[in-house]
């Protein structure tokens, strides 16, 4: 398959037709998954408040904002100050943060708890790589307004069955609870005022390694004391190798023994995933991994992450983030919902040739413009249409072989040569020009 065209804007692309096909044949496969749990698509809008972007929810990625500057007499840049004297809007960073507005605008014409498919771009200003754009699509489902762990079995099952639908197999699904994160770093004596850089560090232990967790963690001056107890909690968890989490469960089990909170919210993680566990499409399985952190900053709960064997990014994630719409609105709404890596997922298929089972054919029918009577050669692909077969109508090129080797690259399967007042059938491409 052609590699995307990225001339437009470093990190953007062009989507060339059989990307966009592939995309195309993804998103209704998904979706088809998604419905069968009941949940309804809606759509926001590219753009939202730039006050409600930058409110402290989305973690790093609100440094990655493309801002939008204020128009008109709005506009004053010889007496602004900072950025919020010049802009009012941002494109946004996820689809989170805007649902949670949509549904605290129109809850009452929507009902609760409400089941919300979402599919679309989002924007983040930040350093491209392998399957990571700076406009991509997310493709998300989220329940809002039901606080029961109900709410993640079946996000965590219809995310699965979506993806099963693509034909992937064997994916590991990694869950947390923030409340957990939280108590283990009091559990080791950081500082609760800088619990979330503790956090921060933790999350890029795959990257890192333990070594370099604790390394970027005394730098930063923490106390000695407690990077030295969570190094020993880390190494514990990092090297249990038990595929079910227990070993990694067991070992923050034994670091927050006297936290009963926490342990009760450890009893429950090793249910909520036995639960799970027990009838999973395509051989997938839930892991409980104490772990795993998530950047966003509005995450509240239970957080969880999909990865697939042999790629080294995950394909997705989400979490429990029972405060956001409530903040808007006054009183606590819980809210839960998984994030598709759309493009990686993308990225994926492309990479092991995965794609639709059933391809459309498509017929080219093939005249002399000069020649051949355009009403009639319309006439005779409209007849083809009705009867089921996709036709493209193109001008006959001097060198057919050529132009037949052209066709057949580019989808055509089949084609014929305008005949007037023919009954002649598509050809199979290869079998030579019909006359």
């Amino acid at each position: 398959m052609a590699k995307a065209n990225t001339s437009p804007a470093r990190g953007m692309r062009d989507l060339l037709p059989d990307e966009v096909a592939l995309r195309e044949w993804a998103t209704t496969e998904i979706l088809g998954a998604y419905a069968r749990y009941g949940f309804r698509r809606v759509e926001t809008p590219a753009l939202e408040n730039i006050a409600r972007l930058t409110g402290g929810q989305g973690g790093d990625n609100e440094k990655l904002i493309f801002k939008i500057l204020k128009r008109g007499d709005k506009l004053n840049l010889s007496a602004a100050k900072s950025d919020a004297d010049v802009v009012d809007f941002g494109l946004r960073y996820d689809l989170t943060v805007p649902l949670a507005r949509f549904f605290a605008e129109h809850r009452g014409a929507l009902g609760t708890p409400f089941k919300a498919i979402q599919v679309g771009p989002v924007w983040r200003a930040e350093r491209p790589q392998k399957g990571r754009y700076r406009q991509f699509t997310q493709c998300d489902i989220d329940v809002l307004g039901d606080g029961s762990t109900a709410v993640e079995i079946e996000l965590i099952e219809a995310t699965l069955q979506a993806l099963a639908a693509l034909g992937f197999e064997g994916l590991v699904v990694r869950m947390n609870d923030r409340r957990l994160l939280g108590a283990m770093v009091a559990e080791c004596g950081f500082d609760d005022a800088r619990a979330g850089a503790v956090l921060i560090a933790v999350d890029k232990l795959d990257k890192l390694g333990v070594d370099g967790v604790c390394k970027e963690l005394a730098e930063a001056e923490h106390p000695e004391p407690a990077v030295a107890k969570l190094r020993a909690f880390l190494e514990r968890a990092d090297s249990s190798g038990d595929p079910s989490g227990d070993g990694a469960l067991d070992a923050l089990a034994e670091l927050l023994a006297e936290v009963e909170p926490a342990v009760n919210g450890i009893a429950g993680l090793r249910r909520l995933t036995a639960e799970l566990n027990k009838s999973l499409p395509g051989g997938a399985r839930v892991q409980p991994d104490p772990t795993l952190v998530r950047g966003m900053g509005y995450y509240t709960s239970t957080i969880f992450e999909i990865a697939l064997e042999g790629v080294p990014y995950s394909l997705g994630g989400g979490g429990r983030y029972d405060k956001m719409i409530g903040d808007m609105i006054g009183g606590e709404v819980p809210a839960c919902g998984f994030s598709i890596g759309f493009e990686r997922i993308v990225l994926e298929l492309q990479q092991r040739g995965m794609g639709p089972r059933e391809v459309t054919k498509l017929a080219a029918l093939l005249h002399d413009p000069k020649r051949d009577d355009p009403l009639a050669v319309t006439a005779a692909a409209r007849a083809w249409r009705d009867s089921g077969v996709h036709v493209t109508v193109l001008p006959k090129r001097k060198k057919l072989g050529t132009q037949l080797d052209e066709l057949a690259a580019s989808g055509v399967d089949q084609f014929w040569v305008f005949v007037p007042d023919s009954a002649a059938q598509p050809k199979p491409l290869g079998e030579g020009a019909a006359s």
